[in-house]
């Protein structure tokens, strides 16, 4: 049994493991109120601005899975580190550049050390805590940091944006990555992965990597290129076409990038495909709610960052403490229902933003019941993805689950954007207000933000409740 001393070390793990994961989470969201600046700054065009967040998602979103399994074979803390370190170097290129495309090179490199780090994670808290209970608290926190991050990153962006400028929104990172680096080196216990077994699935690396960025630089491009272009549709196809290779190769090699038994598991396929839908309403809400407080409401970016406040608050002591009280009492199902029918309705409310609306009455009911959703949610999904995968897999497991949050969130976002766009373009045809044509189309990305997200509720009821395992 462990004593007092290795359990406080353990715990301080897991602080400065969030910490880590909470910088790579802020920088999917800390740039969407400093876009406008970054854009007058640099000179970017308003169809090329996107590719400061595109950038970030596609090496983010292709990475994920081959990152997760590079944590089994060689180490996940050597991988940890070693994203870490990139992802840092990378915050100091995005803080220096002075043109447009070294800023998205840099944003590139970024979400790729970002993917390394968030891939191994997750696996290095679920080897730190083996206990039932312990696990559960460990991942509630763990989720607030996923959850909350996002929003916190608009808070944050805000007030950088404002009171230094740009640039410090990336540097920030610096003394913070440096911080956990050395913490890391010192908390986390070394393991050298698989050792003499390793053995890398190149075929399925290659056709995954590849078949994800592709699909990611599809849909993301869809808006700008047409969503029945030739290029869009060529993209799709072949993404699709690699993503299918890689499910022949998995079937087929001795030792897998993605062991398709997982799948047999009926909680990590279920709560995979509810983050996917998850995730694409609530990165449709971090975005669309942004631009709409700032180009409907007028609110300058610290304003933007404010209003994001409650929600942040709510998810953590939500994410924290009851979410976890609630898994260990009633386990994953319910607690996973509720949290995201309550974060549906605040999507609904969203969906009714007013032209002049006021933070009070059309803003806050929303950020109030998406915070307690959040904050219920993450961690019920998170155990149901995780617990029934052995030591040796949770790695590739917790590459798989961030895979689908992440792809989920850019592909949403990317869908959901895209129909705001038509219905604004199709109102202003129709000769209506520029202003008023633009807050109709934030409503309709709100409203198909909540139908997934209350589509991943009713899918809730697949999850089963059993005890976590202890190993």
């Amino acid at each position: 049994m462990d004593g007092p001393a290795d359990t406080r070390r353990r715990w301080w793990a897991l602080y400065v493991l969030c910490t880590g994961v909470l910088m790579i989470v802020l920088d999917t969201t800390i740039v969407t109120v400093a876009l406008p600046t970054i854009q007058a700054d640099l000179g970017f065009a308003a169809s090329s601005l996107t590719w400061v967040l595109n950038a970030y998602m596609l090496t983010f979103g292709g990475f994920l899975l081959l990152g997760g399994r590079l944590g089994d074979l060689y180490g996940q803390r050597r991988l940890f580190l070693l994203g870490l370190a990139v992802f840092t170097v990378a915050s100091l290129a995005c803080g220096v550049a002075s043109t447009r495309t070294a800023l998205i090179v840099a944003r590139a490199v970024q979400g790729l050390g970002g993917a390394v780090v968030t891939a191994v994670a997750l696996s290095l808290i679920m080897n730190l805590f083996t206990g039932a209970d312990d696990r559960a608290k460990a991942l509630g926190i763990y989720g607030f940091v996923c959850a909350a991050g996002g929003s916190i990153g608009e808070l944050l962006g805000g007030v950088v944006t404002n009171e230094f400028g740009w640039p410090w929104i990336f540097l920030i990172n610096l003394p913070i990555g440096v911080a956990v680096y050395v913490s890391c080196t010192r908390l986390l216990p070394r393991d050298d992965g698989a050792g003499s077994h390793r053995q890398l699935d190149a075929g399925g690396a290659i056709t995954a990597t590849l078949g994800l960025m592709l699909a990611v630089y599809a849909v993301v491009g869809g808006n700008e290129a047409g969503w029945t272009s030739v290029r869009t549709l060529g993209l799709l196809g072949v993404a699709l076409l690699l993503l299918g290779l890689f499910l022949v190769i998995e079937s087929r090699v001795a030792v897998p990038l993605m062991p398709l038994r997982l799948f047999r598991l009926r909680n990590v396929a279920v709560s995979n495909v509810l983050a996917v839908l998850w995730a694409a309403g609530m990165f449709g809400w971090f975005v669309i709610s942004a631009l709409y407080m700032q180009y409907v409401l007028g609110y300058d970016p610290l304003q933007v960052g404010l209003a994001f406040l409650p929600a942040d608050v709510i998810m953590a002591v939500f994410s924290a403490g009851l979410s976890a009280r609630l898994v260990i009492r009633y386990g994953v199902r319910l607690p996973a229902f509720a949290g995201l029918l309550i974060a549906a309705l605040g999507l609904g409310l969203f969906s009714l933003a007013p032209l002049e609306g006021a933070f009070v009455t059309d803003v806050l009911p929303g950020m109030i019941l998406l915070g307690i959703g959040s904050g219920l949610a993450f961690n019920p999904l998170l155990l149901a993805a995780m617990n029934d995968v052995d030591g040796p897999e949770s790695g590739v497991a917790s590459g798989i689950v961030n895979t689908a949050f992440m792809m989920g969130g850019a592909l949403g976002l990317a869908v959901i954007a895209s129909l705001a766009d038509a219905r604004t373009r199709a109102l202003q045809g129709g000769g209506a207000d520029a202003l008023v044509a633009l807050n109709e189309g934030y409503r309709l990305a709100f409203l198909a933000g909540a139908v997934v997200t209350a589509l991943a509720a009713g899918g809730a009821f697949l999850l089963r409740d059993r005890p976590a395992v202890e190993r």
